[in-house]
Parts: structure tokens; C-alpha cells; sequence
């Protein structure tokens, strides 16, 4: 009988800069075998983030490092493939920490929910809108933000799924928008899709362009800025704030890639009475059914719009990854591994 096995897109060793596919290696094993209070997970998507690069580091974080040989630390929506667990039958869609690989052990105690599919147009939303990316966008922005009516908001990364999202969600609160972007047909669809105010294309701009556009897309100031990118984006965003503003530090992606190159106008802060803060959403996860159920009413009502941008195949993990860090995603990037 041949045994059926499990492919496993693992961590070979830790990248050196910008991942290499030589960092990685796509591995088969045999699928593990459950235990009482285990369940078995069969991955039908995988959510490829920014923040998977920083677990890949051996420093301090918020996470463990990824251990060489596992598999990549990924969240996924499947299906139980065989249960001893009373909580979890077999057939039942799952939202789960996991990782890149077709099948997940779930141990008792788990980071494994279940999921109702029949609500959503398809489960790939529980890891865009309805997932950690749409409760980064409203919890970031409404909690750690504080924005008000009038205020101006400044989303950097802002065609990225978790900034288009906290754009809209500045204009249900009656905020000015302004979204910085990579690129003429970003920057389009972020006005004439999204909503937004306003767009600026940071390519090709030296920081003093930036400042200038920046200055002139909100010409009453920042009152709270969306940070997802950092480096030059940041430094240039700092500079118009308003007295009291708000920077709320969601990622810095321009910057995980290389040697950490600080803040340069971080004196702005004190200048202007500012307040910088982290965010995680891991802080938020007893809320995420207070805040999922008011996005999802905001998409019932056509007032919020996403984009999914699905890959295919978990021996195409690796150029799928690397889409995060050249722009050359659309919306939330996902990989579906599940052969259908």
C-alpha cells in the first residue's frame, strides 16, 4: 500500500537580506498521524504576508522564530480531514495558524477555529476582509488611530490589502484620505475604486518630492498616519503632521528586507506633540466577531471593496511569496494548494 504523503514548504536556512529560493525547499513526508484530542487539516489556502519574512529571522519578535525544517508559519482556511476531537468533525472548514504545507496537524488547544463558508462569496475572505488582514485595517485605524471627523489620514502601502481597506474605512468616518502607492495604475484605483481623496505615487520621487506631494495632496496637515511601508515613506509622512497627530506603526516592509535605517524627522514627534505606537493584531483576536460582523455589514452594503489576488500550487510558494516585495501583487495575496 503506498503511503500518502505530505508536501511541506520548509525553511532551509535563514535568508540573508532578500530570500533566495535557495532558502527554501518544497520537502514530502509522510501525512502525521493523529492522537486523541488531535485533528488532521487538509490546507486549501494559504495567506502569504510581510510579516512571514520577519519569522524567518532569528531575533526577538512578537512570534518565535520558524525553526530550520519546518514548514513556513502561515494562517490557512481547510477542511478537517480526520478528527479525535469532539469539537472539530470531519468536513468542517477551519481557520488555523499553521503552516505552508497540505496537511496540519492541530493539536488540542490549537490556534484552529471553525468557520461558516455558507456566508462568505468564497472562504479565501476569512484571510482577507473577514481575516487578520480586515480586522488589522479596523482595529488599527479605529483603536490605535482614534481618528475624528475632519481628520486626515495617511496610508502608506495603501493598494495593499490592509491599507485599501483602512482608507475606506477612514471615509465611512468622515476622514480625508490620502494613500501612497507605487505606481500610476495603483494610484488610479485607489481614488477611482477605494475612494480615496487622493493618491501619490512614490516612485521616482526624491524625499523632498515626497514631502512636497504629500504636503499638497493634504494641505491642512496628517492628523493620523497609517504606516505599513517605512524608511523614506515614513520620514516623508512625519513631517506634515498636526499637532496631537497619530503614527500607528502597522509594518514596515521597505525595511525587512535590509539593515534597519531608522527614522531621520522622528524630532517631528516631539515637535508636534505626536504619539507613535506598534500595533499587532494579535492584541485583538477576543474582538475579531465584534469587528467582523460590522465589516461585514459594510460589505453587504457595498460601502467597503477588496481585491484577492490567488496563486496557485505549493511548488509556486516561493515567486508567490516574492510578490510582496516587488508590488506585484493585487489585493490580498493567497495561495491556493488545493488543487481544485
Amino acid at each position: 500500500m503506498t503511503t500518502k504523503m505530505n508536501r511541506k514548504f520548509i525553511l532551509k536556512r535563514r535568508p540573508d537580506g532578500s530570500p533566495t529560493e535557495g532558502d527554501f525547499e518544497l520537502v514530502k513526508e509522510p501525512i502525521p498521524k493523529i492522537s486523541s484530542g488531535e485533528f488532521l487539516v487538509r490546507n486549501h489556502f494559504i495567506s502569504l504576508d510581510p510579516a512571514q519574512r520577519g519569522w524567518m529571522d532569528d531575533q526577538p519578535s512578537y512570534m518565535p522564530p520558524i525553526e530550520i525544517g519546518a514548514s513556513i508559519r502561515a494562517t490557512t482556511v481547510g477542511r478537517v480531514e480526520e478528527s479525535k476531537n469532539p469539537n472539530f468533525q470531519e468536513g468542517q472548514w477551519v481557520l488555523g495558524l499553521n503552516g505552508i504545507e497540505e496537511y496540519s496537524l492541530v493539536q488540542e488547544g490549537g490556534f484552529t477555529s471553525p468557520i461558516d463558508t455558507s456566508i462568505v462569496a468564497s472562504p479565501t475572505n476569512y484571510l482577507s476582509i473577514l481575516g487578520a488582514v480586515g480586522m488589522t485595517a479596523y482595529f488599527g485605524l479605529l483603536d490605535a488611530g482614534q481618528p475624528k471627523a475632519g481628520n486626515t489620514v495617511l496610508v502608506s502601502g495603501a493598494a495593499g490589502a490592509v491599507g485599501s481597506a483602512v482608507g475606506q474605512i477612514a471615509k465611512l468616518k468622515d476622514c480625508r484620505a490620502v494613500g501612497i502607492a507605487g505606481g500610476p495604475e495603483k494610484c488610479k484605483r485607489l481614488v477611482e475604486y477605494y475612494g480615496f481623496d487622493a493618491a501619490i505615487d512614490y516612485r521616482e520621487k526624491s524625499p523632498e518630492q515626497l514631502e512636497k506631494a504629500i504636503k499638497d495632496a493634504a494641505p491642512d496637515g496628517v492628523d493620523v498616519i497609517f504606516e505599513n511601508v517605512g524608511g523614506e515613506i515614513l520620514d516623508a509622512g512625519i513631517m506634515a503632521l498636526n499637532e496631537h497627530a497619530r503614527v500607528v506603526l502597522c509594518g514596515l516592509i521597505s525595511e525587512y528586507n535590509s539593515d534597519p535605517r531608522g527614522a531621520r524627522n522622528i524630532w517631528q514627534i516631539i515637535v508636534k506633540q505626536a504619539s507613535m505606537k506598534g500595533f499587532l493584531i494579535r492584541d485583538y483576536v477576543p474582538k475579531f466577531a465584534e469587528g467582523a460582523a460590522v465589516m461585514a455589514g459594510w460589505i453587504a452594503d457595498n460601502k467597503i471593496k477588496f481585491d484577492e489576488h490567488v496563486e496557485h500550487g505549493i511548488e509556486n510558494t516561493f515567486d508567490a511569496f516574492m510578490l510582496l516585495f516587488s508590488g506585484g501583487n493585487k489585493g490580498k495575496l493567497i495561495l491556493d494548494i488545493s488543487g481544485e
